[in-house]
């Protein structure tokens, strides 16, 4: 027999995709022109009121309550997310992988032991959670986007799957990953397009877009991200859900497949992305709660720090001090990211606290050195990975000419190993030269310490049309700098608040570019979110003031 093409391989995955999912569960597909998707797993019919009420609880912590307390059993919280990311995919294409029987069976064990023992198994009892397609299964697939590892079946779990599996989370899709995944856009030959669940003609943003597109329309409240450079970030800016990238090595990530593996200069991190911060919160302390480091040797001996959560060295939560990055010197934000901004620090000072402007520091070597870490292999990581033959994509603009290769997709001359270590010591300056600046803001803070977090654009602009994103200036310097990073929503464009000011100087061809695109009409009701972010491995830190920032902008809306 001769060996199928990837072409045919790829026909072969769709069509198995297609065949998990039950013919019970399919709707009528919305018409082209119907670009607002988010009220349609409401209407279509397919979900019963009870599973509405599941899955429109967006606090995780509630949801786990009610699991425990056996007010809702696991088996109709899993049916009720299985039908609801069913929906989503159908109106985004967000999913990669589906295993529904898998998931519907181990519901049932955790019910029965429920019934059996009086308490939950773990901290996750029965909470369906969706993984980005980078976490292998046993006995699954995970191909990333790539034809060639269509067949490929995992023969053990990642790290991260076991920990989950031990915690009592249920397990039951993959989402929806760029090819490469070193795109802030969702797209590949496999699966195709990931569409913003606001407007299909928007990107939902990548690497993680079909994580955030899925969570975004309640097909799963929480979900497992990688980022090595904004790709837990980006998309949940996009799509209006939090996001959260930990410093690397905090939570474990052996066993994943992924790009650039063996890269581990900056190296990517694992993370939660989530409809509630207390979804992001429980990940974390469930995880954690599991000792990671004695199935990943790259993860740091570091359990969850109650002291640190709790703010002791940051005068315990109480008028606190905050740095705000109004623009990059690179690109400057459009009118929707700015006015975030700008409501933001009014709640927080509203709240009590302060608020100083953050000067950026070399934010476009943190960006040159982190880029040339990555291309330092002179594009060997890829061209491994399509061995079938299928071509590398250029560009995520649906109209692109797949020959055309823009000057930044060109593949560099590998560098030599002294060469890199060079990248890494000129990382090593550029984390100094960042530390000592933070550190001196405790001269002008009030506070007898230094800004307690940092405040800054996720992206300069908020969800764009597909193929638009530009190089990720706002996210990238903060993984160079290993900085734990939340992304919290904010707001959603208003055009008549959001009025596009007349500039006639840039500051760069992107700022340029940045300008010429917004339309407020366009990207009218799109999501904006903001990164909060702290100093290295102070992810207790940064979530516990990111529960400060959220209260503060629920007390000033209400």
């Amino acid at each position: 027999m001769s060996t199928p093409s990837w072409q045919e391989q790829v026909a072969d995955k769709r069509r198995r995709l297609q065949e998990a999912i039950p013919k019970e569960w399919l709707i009528t597909p919305p018409p082209d022109d119907k670009l607002y998707r988010m009220d349609i797993p409401e209407t279509c019919g397919i979900l019963t009121s009870r599973e509405l009420e599941i899955t429109n609880t967006a606090d995780v912590a509630v949801l786990l309550q009610k699991l425990a307390t056996s007010e809702w059993s696991s088996v109709e919280v899993t049916t009720a997310f299985c039908k609801r990311a069913i929906i989503a995919h159908q109106l985004v294409n967000c999913l990669a992988e589906v295993f529904f029987d898998r998931a519907l069976r181990r519901a049932a064990e955790l019910d029965e032991y429920l019934v059996q023992h009086g308490t939950v198994i773990g901290p996750l009892h029965g909470l369906p959670i969706s993984l980005k397609d980078q976490f292998p299964i046993k006995g699954l697939e995970t191909t990333m986007g790539y034809a060639a590892w269509i067949g490929k079946f995992a023969t053990e779990d990642a790290a991260l799957v076991q920990l989950l599996d031990e915690c009592g989370a249920i397990l039951y899709v993959r989402t929806n990953v760029p090819q490469t995944l070193m795109w802030a856009e969702t797209y590949n030959n496999v699966f195709g397009r990931t569409m913003h669940p606001h407007n299909i003609n928007y990107t939902s943003g990548g690497s993680s877009g079909g994580e955030s597109a899925l969570i975004a329309l309640h097909g799963s409240l929480l979900g497992a991200g990688s980022d090595i450079g904004g790709s837990i970030r980006i998309p949940s800016h996009f799509c209006g859900v939090f996001g959260f990238k930990p410093s690397c090595y905090r939570l474990p990530s052996y066993g994943i497949v992924n790009s650039l593996d063996g890269q581990e200069t900056i190296p990517t991190s694992i993370g939660p992305m989530s409809a509630s911060l207390s979804g992001i919160k429980v990940f974390m302390q469930a995880i954690l709660s599991r000792q990671p480091w004695r199935k990943d040797p790259n993860t740091i001996r570091a359990p969850w720090d109650q002291d640190a959560y709790a703010l002791k060295e940051h005068g315990n939560g109480q008028k606190l001090c905050f740095g705000i990055l109004w623009n990059d010197g690179i690109m400057i934000p459009q009118p929707p990211i700015r006015r975030a901004l700008e409501e933001v620090k009014r709640a927080l000072e509203q709240a009590g606290h302060t608020c100083i402007d953050w000067i950026p520091l070399k934010h476009g070597e943190l960006v040159a050195n982190a880029r040339s870490i990555w291309l330092s292999d002179g594009g060997a990581d890829y061209k491994e990975a399509l061995v079938s033959g299928e071509h590398l994509i250029n560009s995520m603009n649906p109209d692109a000419d797949p020959l055309d290769v823009p000057v930044f997709r060109r593949p560099r001359d590998p560098l030599s190993s002294f060469q890199v270590w060079k990248l890494s010591k000129e990382r090593r300056k550029l984390r100094k030269a960042y530390l000592d600046q933070w550190e001196s803001t405790k001269a002008v803070t009030g506070t007898g310490r230094p800004i307690d977090a940092l405040i800054c654009p996720a992206a300069p602009y908020p969800a764009v049309r597909h193929g638009q994103t530009r190089s990720s200036f706002y996210t990238i310097p903060w993984n160079t700098l290993n900085y734990p990073s939340l992304v919290i929503p904010v707001t959603k464009v208003v055009p008549s608040l959001d009025t596009k000011p007349e500039r006639h100087e840039f500051l760069s061809v992107d700022d340029e570019a940045v300008y010429n695109m917004y339309d407020s009409e366009r990207c009218s009701g799109l999501p904006v979110g903001l990164q909060l972010i702290g100093q290295a491995y102070q992810e207790e830190v940064v979530l516990a003031i990111g529960e400060i920032v959220t209260e503060a902008l629920r007390a000033k809306s209400t």
